[in-house]
């Protein structure tokens, strides 16, 4: 029987282990992690993460051929494939700091992986990496290897949070780079036949290591552009009274374009777009193209931009101030159907209010009071490092409140924002909210999820993000 062994039990690692462990019940599948209370979770009914249909996956295989375990030299030791699934987060100091990927987890890893091996072993790097992370980890791995043999391979992911089980069941592609040397395509051909159980053989692509590292920080890269080409146009439509929606629709039937990605929203957040940016600036850098790195800067800058003009819009909206007053917030995820908070522009937009010493209310289906609290408190790159670096018990923050309704949270409100674009926020009874709140009623819609003109006759003054402004909104003179 085929052993895998995972380091790491995070967002990729959990899920993609299920996936296989589903797939090929001739494996045995196990996930470590140095976290007692993650592993806990895992081997819960309460998963450490929320991913739709995630649960059924898990409970139809764990224990069966799916473990989680925080023995982690011992699995890795029995393991035949080894995937490391570990942070590497943003340097917050040093060289490269706010840019370069900090390797020092992929780096012990890779030691332990060295110092605990028995037999040989395919390594497979399967979290966000810098290009040439698999010749850093080759050459510890081989320095350290008391004659065991080992393959590096790179296996980027490329899930989107919210759709990760359905990516994972049918992917638009498997990506895995190898050496070009008869050991390295015998390792490439033995985690093709893991993918093959399920994934078709066209699907599956294979490159060379640094096309496969590359790979998955141009595709972030691409994506991350085409919002904030969208969003850039967003602000020229407010300026023109263009409709940012008609323009998106009419550039998206382009067969050249197509239409994903290319909705105008408050920002872009999550674990990757904006790290692996940074990270390829970096790369640019560090290789001689400083235009090259100004080009994909630029689109992290306007990214800043969009959830700053989202705030003065805010704020100059509000008769030029918002303190004191009460702000609903609404979704604090990055995004509708995960409970991740990571890089949400939820936290700016945020702080950019309670700068101007607003009192806000925030309601989200899926992110906790302590976590909301604990992102507020957190410097900037720092969610990506452990837990315990991080803020623990933040009561930083007297104008925040945290409720579980989105009623509560509108309550005598004076503007609503919504952040994120849940389901149930286009559902809601906007009369009843109206109602309840302080008049002038705002409603600044950051995600363009509610019916403008049927929020307007109810009697809100509406912003909605590159659509034509509402004639109040339009008198206020702000530099945006």
């Amino acid at each position: 029987m085929v052993k895998i062994c995972c380091i790491g039990a995070g967002y990729v690692g959990g899920p993609t282990m299920a996936m296989i462990a589903l797939k090929c019940p001739d494996i045995q599948v196990v996930v470590v992690d140095i976290s007692k209370p993650r592993i806990a979770a895992w081997n819960s009914d309460e998963l450490p993460i929320y991913e739709p249909g995630l649960d059924e996956v898990v409970k139809a295989c764990r224990d069966k051929n799916l473990f989680f375990s925080t023995e982690v030299e011992k699995h890795v030791a029995e393991a035949d494939i080894v995937f490391v699934s570990v942070n590497t987060p943003t340097k917050t100091r040093g060289l490269g700091a706010g840019k370069a990927a900090d390797l020092t987890y992929w780096e012990s890893a890779a030691r332990m992986i060295a110092d605990v091996s028995k037999s040989d072993k395919i390594v497979v790097e399967k979290s966000t990496v810098p290009v040439k992370t698999a010749e850093a980890i080759e050459k510890i791995l081989t320095h350290n290897n008391n004659g065991i043999h080992f393959q590096i391979l790179s296996n980027p992911e490329f899930l989107a949070e919210g759709t990760a089980i359905e990516d994972l069941a049918k992917p638009d592609r498997v990506l895995i780079g190898g050496r070009e040397t008869p050991e390295g395509q015998k390792a490439v051909a033995a985690l093709k036949a893991v993918y093959a159980h399920w994934v078709p053989e066209d699907r599956i692509l294979t490159t060379n290591l640094w096309s496969a590292e590359l790979s998955k920080l141009a595709a972030n890269a691409f994506l991350a552009q085409r919002i904030s080409s969208i969003n850039a146009m967003s602000a020229l439509c407010e300026s023109t009274g263009a409709n940012v929606s008609e323009v998106a629709y009419a550039v998206g039937k382009d067969s050249r374009i197509g239409p994903k990605f290319l909705n105008a929203s408050v920002g872009f957040g999550g674990s990757c777009f904006q790290k692996d940016i940074l990270n390829l600036v970096y790369i640019c850098e560090c290789n001689g193209l400083p235009d090259v790195a100004h080009y994909w800067k630029q689109v992290v800058q306007i990214n800043d931009y969009q959830k700053t003009r989202f705030v003065k819009r805010v704020v100059s909206s509000m008769f030029n101030t918002v303190s004191g007053k009460k702000i609903a917030i609404l979704g604090f995820a990055f995004k509708k159907d995960t409970g991740d908070t990571r890089e949400t522009p939820a936290i700016d937009v945020c702080h950019g209010l309670l700068g101007d010493k607003a009192l806000l209310s925030i309601y989200d289906p899926q992110v906790t009071e302590d976590q909301i609290k604990r992102d507020l408190a957190m410097n900037k790159f720092d969610w990506d490092h452990p837990q315990h670096l991080q803020p623990q018990s933040p009561t930083a923050f007297k104008q925040v409140s945290v409720v579980w309704d989105a009623y509560e949270a509108t309550k005598d409100a004076h503007g609503v924002c919504i952040i994120t674009e849940w389901e149930e926020f286009k559902k809601l009874d906007y009369q009843r909210i109206y109602d309840n709140m302080q008049k002038p009623a705002f409603i600044f819609d950051g995600r363009n999820v509610l019916n403008v003109q049927a929020l307007r006759k109810i009697g809100f003054i509406v912003y909605s993000i590159g659509k034509p402004l509402d004639p109040w909104v339009k008198d206020l003179q702000v530099s945006i």
